[in-house]
């Protein structure tokens, strides 16, 4: 696929892309699927309290103020399925994860984050829904929607459980007027798969950010927190030799370390150590901005226009 060398900001060593994909910010009926596999007396708790463990979006600003950086979130609105689907679709077990694990994206304190976010610096991306990846009106409806909450444009997102379709999802991407998607990736291994640059998929100013690290690909930081950061160290170290450009996902429950111990803690670790090797950090969208002005020229592209790559469509954890 065609790419070009990055023109990183501020002569920085690599680039550290920070994303969090929202979409559970409510635990839920979740709680009580929660109770079957562990700590039973603990999720029917958390489904009985008015507390929500998986509402993280204050905690997260807070520890990215404090680290100086700012990120991505990608907000979802997924199809309700009695309402928006034909009856045979109510047969998927799948289309039901979907549908009980949805919220509304227009309720007072969605847009309220949303708003709040966007005011403070955050980037605000589109996180298309399960169906998405092949229906372009749906995809300009999620992104109207959005914007209409926002009350500016979408620069960007990701498909949800990275779902893809290539090229056509690229395409529908393009079509509705986003400028990148970071879609492409695994949700069972961490690594640089597709190369240590953005991809051109038509060697025109729409950019696809592959997906290095999503969270729950890595070692398990509550039992063994040292296997996981050396895993983020390595790829670190990779990312700061080759000039590359780091995508990492990090879904706002896991910032709740009651129930993902570990994860919380190594995010910062990740951020801290990535600004120690010289690393430019913050949401694709500046990214995508500050090539506007350093736009690299076709014809020195670093890596062949025909390079075969491989990836696999995981499904994310429910």
């Amino acid at each position: 696929m065609p790419r070009d060398r990055f023109a990183l900001p501020d002569d920085a060593t690599f680039a550290l892309c920070l994303t969090h994909d929202v979409d559970r910010p409510y635990k839920g009926v979740r709680s009580f699927y929660y109770a079957t596999r562990e700590r039973p007396a603990y999720h029917l708790r958390t489904a009985l309290s008015s507390a929500n463990p998986y509402w993280q979006f204050e905690e997260i600003m807070a520890l990215e103020d404090n680290l100086g950086v700012r990120s991505a979130f990608y907000f979802l609105n997924e199809q309700h399925l009695l309402r928006e689907l034909p009856l045979r679709e109510w047969l998927s077990p799948d289309n039901w994860v979907q549908h009980l694990g949805r919220y509304d994206m227009t309720a007072p304190e969605i847009v309220d984050v949303i708003r709040d976010l966007d005011d403070n610096g955050w980037e605000v991306g589109l996180h298309g829904s399960y169906h998405s990846a092949e229906d372009l009106l749906r995809l300009r409806e999620e992104k109207t929607l959005l914007e209409d909450v926002l009350g500016g444009p979408v620069t960007g997102g990701r498909q949800h459980y990275l779902r893809l379709s290539v090229p056509e999802t690229w395409q529908y991407h393009r079509a509705i007027g986003l400028a990148y998607d970071a879609t492409l990736g695994s949700s069972t291994d961490c690594g640089f798969h597709t190369g240590y640059h953005p991809i051109h998929p038509f060697d025109d100013d729409f950019l696809v950010f592959p997906l290095t690290i999503m969270e729950q690909a890595l070692p398990d930081p509550a039992s063994d927190f040292e296997a996981a950061r050396e895993t983020c160290e390595r790829l670190l170290q990779e990312a700061a030799e080759n000039g590359a450009v780091m995508t990492v996902l990090w879904h706002p429950r896991y910032f709740n370390e009651r129930e993902f111990p570990g994860y919380r803690r190594l995010y910062r670790w990740l951020i801290e150590r990535a600004s120690d090797l010289g690393a430019w950090i913050g949401p694709p969208r500046t990214l995508c901005a500050s090539q506007e002005d350093d736009r690299p020229q076709r014809a020195s592209r670093t890596d062949a226009t025909d390079t075969e790559f491989h990836f696999t469509h995981e499904r994310a954890n429910p």
